[in-house]
Order: structure tokens, then C-alpha cells, then sequence
């Protein structure tokens, strides 16, 4: 361990003690004690064995079922869904550990061996999708009709019946899945060990990425400064590997897609997510009409309180003028989010308590440890498990609450079942946002000053600067990435000019893209791991500001509403679970409510000038 890591980690820690009480570190001995364990092994070689059972019980059987037998189709669905369950169970475990310290070789090799074992397994169940998709509607539905068993799994066997345009014949399907884990899987490890391992120095001490980037936030300007450059140094550097890699999975998601026949670059993702192209592109337009009076009005009000005609980037997330700075303990970040969720429901409030009393929490600082944060949902039969870096800022209690948001969504869906428990990602942003907001407004409530309350403002529109407008900066960069990939190879020089004119229109003529920024596109797992994702945090957003603005208006019942929205999982689609809030996605006026929320902050600030 670097001296500079050992400083930052003991300031982190000293900032979150309770005590003697260091930060959590999570126990994932609910999924396997070990990677050597008896049981993950045990339930390998089941695995092996029950997927092989499975295709020789059922291949080829579907169709004739669905017409003469529905209670053996509904068998199918159940065994089906119990190997689903088991190999999703191993292949949390795996993934977990991997994020625990990805720079372990150990711990990659076991991650590696794991996913090509589960890879080959999942190949002997590979067919059973594509066969149900092969049964016509009329049958499955008079199947369904004449089996409660298999009536309850109706929304996902509707839901898979949404691919069934964009599925290839068998032997291709097979094809996909298997070289999966040697072209995209690779590609994506690749990126994710080649950043974990980079360092970057300021001030003579090398610092990994999640605590360079920290340092933009830096109260000193300088500071700030010479962390830009310390990653603009490095990122330069490694320009050719993410240029590479992010060339190589382009062109993979092209192939893909036009074997599959989509039409539009994103709508792969718009059908995962299970909303209407149309729908992303009215909050598209909606968000970069805002632009102005959002991102445009506050950098220039912020350049304004820092004494600046422009914004430097590394200035962007600088803190306010004579802001408190203080760190947060763990035990208080802890406090604030438990108080806020029990003021909105002492039944939320008591999920989340588990994440902390069972060591579902992984929060220290160690090298090798994934950088950022989620919120796994492993399997139903077991829980969730969150990942932080925990470095005592206030971001980082707004973090807390944004996971344990979706943990405590992935815990109430778990009751669907391993097929059904899955939100579609412009969902899953919900529960996680609204936590967020929660724990805001709990904040905002108790500012003692009128300059506490106005950092805690400038925080948070800076926050939703960072989800709605950035992100949708995100959604078109990748947009224009993909395309233009579609005549050639794009070189690192030509991907930052598209990067460069995305964000500056994005952020407005306040912040100065100077030399360097060229390269941030880099270090963004999203466009590596998940194209197109970047635009659900918008939706979540936009969403729960209009969610948040009935919440405050309801007289009651509201809080019913919400949780029977979170437990529905992925049994329904968004128009229904908004009907009951008298929300609807499809009409324009539903985003401009939720932009409506962000530019109110801004006209309070305003108000205090």
C-alpha cells in the first residue's frame, strides 16, 4: 500500500469511526463461505447435472405441451427458474469477490474460471427461451388460461415474447452466448483491470482513480487542478487501450445488432429497458431544451460565487465560497439515512437497517476494490449486498442513500421470484433516486443558516445536474460514438472531438473544456459494460421529481402506492405502475415537471443572491 492510499484511508477511516469502529466490510457467507468452499462446489457440479437433466426433459417438448399439457409447461417454467436461481447464485458470489480487490490475480482467475463454467452451463438451457417464443400466442395464452401455475408466470412469459422478433435460429443463439466470455466478457475485464490498476500522482503521491477524482472536489484550487491534470496525464497515456476497447465492443454491438435486426443503435437497450424508443427521445429533447435553464444558469451563477469569468472543469464540482466543510462520520451517515427513510416509512427504514446489522455493506477503502458504487441483488433467496467507497463527504451520505434505495427496491421484488424480481433499468432507478431525495429534503429541513441551506442546494442541483443533464450528455456522446463506428474505426483523437462538443454544449459557456478534457471519456464504466444505460439515471430522476411533487401533495395512501410499485419488480410495465400516481412517461409535460423541480432549486439560489 502506497503512503498516499494509507493517508487516504486513514483520514476516510478516522472521518467514518464510531468509535472503534471502522468501516464495514461486507460477508458474503450467506452465498459460499470461501472460493474453495465444498458448497460452491457442490452446487457447480448440481448445476452441471440439473442443466443437462433439464435439456433432455424438456428440448423440443414445448409446443406440444402448451397445446395437451399446461401443468407440464408450468413444470418447465418452475425448473427452469430454480437453475436460474442457483446459477445466479454462483455467479454473484464470483462477481463479488472479483469486486472486492480486481487487481488479485487469484481472485480474476476465479472469477474467470467461474464465469466460462457458468457459461457453459447456462448453453444446456439456452434453447428453452427460444422455444417458448416459438409457441404461438393463441396457444400460450389458452395454456395460461387453463393453469393457474403457469398463469403466474404471465408477465415474463409476455415480457420474453418481446424479443421474439430479434431472436436467431438456435445454433446462432448458441454461438453468441458462447463466445460471449472470449469477445465482449474479455473486453470488458480488460477495462475494468486496466483501470483499477492505473495510478495517478499529485503532489508526489500516487492515488487510484476513486481518490483522484475525490480531489476535484477539493476545496483548494489548485488541488483540483493538479488532480485534473494527474488524470488527464494518465488517461493520455492509456488512450490506446480504451480506444481499442472501446472500438472492439462498438463494432460488436453493430454486428449484433444487425444480425438481430435493430434499427436504431440504442433500441437493443430501449427493449432490455422495456420503453418506447419515443419515450427516451421526448426526455432527450426535453432535457437539452433545459440545458439553458439548468446547467447554462448555474455554472454561470457558480463562476459568478467563485470569483471567475468561466469555470475551469476541475472547477465544475468545486466546493462553495465559505461552505462548512466538515466529514461525516459513518455512524452519522448512517443515522441520516435510517432517520429519513423512517420519516417517509418505518417499514423502509427497517430494510435498510439489515444492510447495516448483517454485513451487507462494503464500504472501506482498499486498493484493488471496484471503484463507484452499487447495489447487487444477487438471487431472491438470499439479499442484496451494497459496495461504496466511503470517504466521509457529503456525496458520499448521498450515495449511501441512492443504494441502499435499490437495495431496498431489490428486496421487496424479491418475492416475484428469480424471473420476475428484475426491474428494467429505467425503473430500477426509482426507489434508488428517491432515497436520494429522502434523505435531501430530511438534510434541508434541518439547515440551521441560510448559507447551509444554500450549500446544501448548490449540492444537490450540482447532483442533478450530474444524473439528468450530464447523463443525457452521456446518452447522445455514445449515440454519435456508435454511429460513426459504423464507417470505420474512430481514432482517440476523433472520439474526444465528439466528446468535447457533446459536453460543451451540454454544460454551457460557463465551464471551459481547456486541454486534456479531451480524454475524460475514458474512465466511464457505462459505455463499456452497459451501452446506452447512461439515459436511466435521467429517467429516474426526472421521474421521481414528479413522483416526489404527488408525494408532497397526497393526502394519503401514498406511501402504499410506492411500495406496491417497488414489490411489483418486473411483473409490469411503467405506464402501470405510474397510472396509479397519475404519471404518464409518454406525455411531455410529465419531463418538463420533473426539470421543473431542478430549475425551482435554481431560482431559490438565485432568490439568495
Amino acid at each position: 500500500m502506497t503512503n498516499s492510499f494509507s493517508r487516504i484511508v486513514n483520514s476516510a477511516v478516522e472521518a467514518a469511526r464510531d468509535g472503534a469502529s471502522p468501516l464495514p466490510e461486507w460477508n458474503l457467507n450467506d452465498l459460499y463461505p470461501s472460493m474453495a468452499s465444498s458448497e460452491l462446489q457442490s452446487d457447480l457440479d448440481r448445476a452441471r447435472k440439473e442443466a443437462t437433466r433439464f435439456k433432455e426433459n424438456w428440448r423440443g417438448k414445448l409446443v406440444d405441451l402448451a397445446a395437451n399439457d399446461p401443468q407440464g409447461l408450468a413444470q418447465s417454467v418452475a425448473d427452469y427458474e430454480k437453475l436460474e436461481e442457483l446459477l445466479g447464485r454462483i455467479i454473484s458470489y464470483a462477481g463479488l469477490v472479483y469486486a472486492g480487490d480486481t487487481s488479485d490475480p487469484a481472485r480474476a482467475k476465479f472469477y474467470g474460471d467461474i464465469q466460462g463454467s457458468v457459461t457453459d452451463i447456462a448453453t444446456d438451457l439456452l434453447f428453452y427461451t427460444l422455444e417458448l417464443n416459438r409457441i404461438e400466442d393463441a396457444a400460450m395464452d389458452k395454456a395460461m388460461a387453463a393453469e393457474p401455475a403457469l398463469d403466474h408466470y404471465r408477465p415474463w412469459l409476455v415480457d420474453l415474447r418481446k424479443d421474439k422478433p430479434f431472436q436467431l435460429e438456435d445454433r446462432v443463439e448458441e454461438l453468441f452466448h458462447e463466445k460471449g466470455i472470449t469477445g465482449a466478457g474479455a473486453w470488458n475485464r480488460l477495462f475494468d483491470e486496466t483501470l483499477t490498476s492505473l495510478r495517478f500522482t499529485v503532489d508526489g503521491e500516487d492515488l487510484a482513480l476513486e481518490a483522484t477524482l475525490n480531489l476535484l472536489q477539493d476545496e483548494n484550487r489548485e488541488t483540483r487542478r493538479k488532480a485534473a491534470a494527474a488524470l488527464t496525464n494518465v488517461f493520455s497515456r492509456n488512450l490506446r487501450t480504451f480506444t481499442l476497447i472501446t472500438n472492439t465492443l462498438a463494432k460488436d454491438k453493430e454486428i449484433s445488432d444487425r444480425w438481430r435486426g435493430f434499427e436504431d443503435v440504442a433500441d437493443s437497450r430501449h427493449l432490455a429497458n422495456r420503453v418506447e424508443r419515443e419515450v427516451v427521445d421526448a426526455l432527450n429533447t426535453a432535457v437539452t431544451q433545459a440545458y439553458p435553464s439548468i446547467s447554462h444558469r448555474y455554472y454561470a451563477m457558480k463562476a459568478k460565487w467563485l470569483g471567475m469569468d468561466v469555470l475551469d472543469y476541475w472547477d465544475r464540482n468545486a466546493p462553495l465560497p465559505n461552505a462548512r466543510r466538515r466529514d461525516i462520520s459513518w455512524s452519522d451517515a448512517r443515522q441520516t439515512v435510517l432517520s429519513a427513510y423512517s420519516g417517509f416509512s418505518p417499514e423502509m427504514a427497517e430494510i435498510a437497517q439489515r444492510f447495516f446489522d448483517r454485513d451487507w455493506i462494503d464500504a472501506s477503502l482498499r486498493p484493488g476494490k471496484s471503484p463507484g458504487a452499487f447495489a447487487h441483488p444477487t438471487v431472491p433467496s438470499v439479499h442484496p449486498y451494497v459496495l461504496l467507497n466511503y470517504m466521509g463527504k457529503p456525496r458520499d451520505v448521498m450515495t449511501l442513500a441512492h443504494e441502499l434505495g435499490h437495495g431496498v427496491h431489490q428486496v421487496l421484488a424479491g418475492d416475484q421470484g428469480a424471473l420476475m424480481a428484475a426491474t428494467p433499468l429505467t425503473l430500477a432507478e426509482t426507489a434508488s433516486v428517491f432515497g436520494e431525495m429522502l434523505t435531501f429534503r430530511s438534510l434541508l429541513k434541518e439547515a440551521r443558516t441560510p448559507e447551509e441551506r444554500k450549500t446544501l442546494l448548490a449540492q444537490k442541483v450540482e447532483d442533478m445536474i450530474n444524473t439528468v443533464v450530464r447523463q443525457i450528455a452521456f446518452y447522445q456522446f455514445e449515440r454519435a460514438l456508435h454511429e460513426e463506428r459504423k464507417s470505420g474505426e474512430l481514432t482517440s483523437e476523433r472520439i474526444g472531438e465528439i466528446w468535447l462538443a457533446v459536453q460543451g454544449r451540454s454544460l454551457g459557456p460557463s465551464v471551459r473544456l481547456g486541454d486534456g478534457y479531451e480524454t475524460y471519456w475514458t474512465y466511464v464504466p457505462h459505455f463499456i459494460h452497459s451501452p446506452f444505460y447512461v439515459y436511466a439515471y435521467a429517467f429516474g430522476d426526472c421521474l421521481v421529481n414528479s413522483l416526489y411533487s404527488v408525494y408532497e401533495n397526497a393526502e394519503t395512501g401514498f406511501q402504499d402506492k410506492y411500495f406496491a410499485m417497488l414489490k411489483a419488480g418486473g411483473t409490469k410495465h411503467h405506464s402501470e405502475l405510474l397510472a396509479p400516481f397519475g404519471l404518464d412517461a409518454s406525455d411531455p409535460a410529465f419531463w418538463s415537471k420533473g426539470l421543473a423541480m431542478i430549475s425551482g432549486f435554481i431560482d431559490e439560489l438565485e432568490a439568495m443572491e
